[in-house]
């Protein structure tokens, strides 16, 4: 009989044998009746600075069950989905538009099954898109076709590489994290609950997924941009591609929530869209010994680094203001994909072994606050460009960022030098009032000691601020049906771009969600 057994309470780095011990003394047996112990789901569990491992595994028992145990239950066994194969597929080729997340996995899932796909990318692939990144990092070269926001991996590729997510999808958020263990992920991303890979791994398995693409069948072109679409009576016929026309009947639009260009291509050729509400704020750093102190009462190296959660209410002259995207032993990155615009972001390595962490403090903004000028549905994007031109003309208008220290930013008067022990060396000192909404500053102003103050030992004057965290997600969302079309019939919106999903797992299940309808659909 397999039984899983919950709430195991073990230490930090617990041994096999420990292991082991903790779950017979569960069900009341000695070791010698268990069969090997299978770990598959581990969380930290800090409460009171000591820190704890609390475990859920599954053994097969040999003999029956005791009645009485407590957190042991029967083992289940999630049913497989069953998907059709096309061996003889001899149609046209469903394209993929974007080698982020969503259209990585949902090329893979179409390949899987002998859809043969084209998954076309404008940005460069991995590798020399690294290159060109690390050199607009220390030369402020840009590349408008392939950067930190364009190129194979998406702009998940320079990020802290976290894989939790809140979708409740569980199993295809499985799929999702065994496709990548294939790939050549830890197997470690399978139980714990924050799974982590880091930016430096993920160039390492971006390639080998798209290899895979390509070993079942499917089509990868770098440097190629889609520049419209080919519709006839509200209905796809095709595509054209980098000048050439390609005639396809299916097209997952996975593009990102920075390639504006692609919204308004949508706009003129009559696909419906809607504006959306998304969040804006700062970037914001403090020491990693701090937040470590502070989450579990020090350092300790078998748990790696502590990372935390903040949120604020609404008040009555402030917005709510939450935490995203917190980077612990990570560093702070500077974004573009247009000439004149600037944004930033966090990235952590797979150790996570820089000295400062860093987080996006954000306030939500709604379609209510967007200027009415032109397309309603893009007012949004415009809402963003304001914000990203003033953080770059403040930075030097040299893709530099600006960058203020959180007392001189609460104070408003003075710009002090940044400290030497900045995670972004290009960074120049900055007044960052007046880059972002008064709503925006206001709150952020209001907010951010009170959310600190939840970070016992976190001294104000540690803290950096980076200006402007502006593309947490997209401001638009790509209007689709229950089967996931758009209102042009065969073209499926994906993922975080066309705004159904925020995050590195939730853009991945969305691909593999639209390409099982379209699979589906053709069986």
């Amino acid at each position: 009989m397999r039984v899983r057994i919950k709430q195991l309470d073990l230490p930090p780095g617990y041994t096999p044998a420990q292991l082991c011990k903790a779950v017979a003394k569960k069900l009341r047996c000695p070791p010698t009746a268990l069969g090997p112990v299978q770990t598959v789901r581990r969380s930290i569990d800090a409460r009171d600075h000591s820190p704890r491992m609390v475990v859920v595994a599954e053994v097969n028992l040999a003999g029956k069950l005791r009645n009485g145990l407590r957190n042991v239950e029967k083992a289940k066994v999630l049913p497989g989905r069953t998907r059709p194969v096309f061996e003889d597929f001899s149609g046209p080729r469903p394209l993929v538009v974007g080698a982020g997340p969503a259209g990585l996995f949902a090329a893979f899932a179409l390949a899987e099954v002998g859809r043969r796909p084209l998954l076309i990318e404008r940005g460069e692939a991995t590798a020399p898109r690294a290159q060109r990144v690390a050199s607009f990092w220390s030369d402020g070269v840009l590349d408008g076709e392939s950067n930190v926001l364009y190129g194979e991996g998406g702009a998940g590729l320079f990020s802290d590489g976290k894989l939790t997510s809140r979708s409740k999808d569980r199993p295809r958020v499985r799929r999702f994290l065994q496709i990548l263990v294939k790939c050549g992920a830890s197997p470690d991303i399978l139980v714990d609950a924050e799974p982590h890979i880091g930016s430096d791994v993920l160039e390492e398995l971006v390639p080998a997924l798209r290899n895979r693409i390509v070993e079942l069948g499917g089509e990868v072109r770098f440097g190629a941009r889609l520049d419209r679409l080919e519709i006839e009576n509200g209905e796809l016929r095709g595509a054209v591609i980098s000048g050439e026309e390609i005639r396809t009947d299916c097209c997952v639009l996975a593009t990102g929530h920075s390639a504006r260009d692609v919204y308004e291509m949508l706009a003129e050729q009559g696909v419906a869209l809607e504006p959306k509400g998304f969040a804006v704020g700062v970037r914001l750093e403090i020491p990693q010994t701090r937040i470590d102190e502070s989450q579990w009462g020090g350092s300790f190296p078998t748990l790696g680094k502590a990372s935390f959660r903040l949120t604020r209410r609404e008040e009555e002259q402030a917005r709510s203001c939450y935490t995203f995207c917190m980077c612990p032993g990570g560093l702070v990155i500077p974004c573009a994909s247009s000439d004149g615009l600037m944004t930033t972001n966090g990235m952590s390595l797979s150790k996570r072994d820089k000295p400062s962490g860093n987080a996006a403090f954000l306030v939500p903004v709604f379609p209510s606050d967007f200027p009415t000028i032109g397309n309603p549905a893009l007012a949004g994007v415009e809402f963003q460009k304001t914000s990203e031109a003033a953080a770059f003309e403040a930075g030097g208008s040299d893709y530099s960022l600006p960058a203020q220290r959180l007392v001189d930013f609460l104070e408003g008067d003075s710009v002090s030098e940044l400290p030497i022990e900045r995670s972004c060396q290009r960074a120049v000192p900055a007044q960052l009032r007046g880059l972002l909404p008064d709503f925006v500053e206001n709150t952020l102003r209001s907010a951010v000691p009170n959310m600190l103050r939840g970070l016992r030992g976190v001294q104000l004057d540690e803290a950096l601020l980076y200006a402007s965290e502006t593309r947490s997600s997209s401001p638009v969302r790509v209007v689709r049906n229950e089967n996931g079309e758009s209102s042009v019939r065969g073209l499926y919106p994906c993922g975080e771009g066309a705004g159904y999903a925020g995050g590195i797992v939730s853009s991945g299940v969305d691909g593999l969600r639209l390409a099982e309808a379209i699979i589906c659909e053709n069986a």
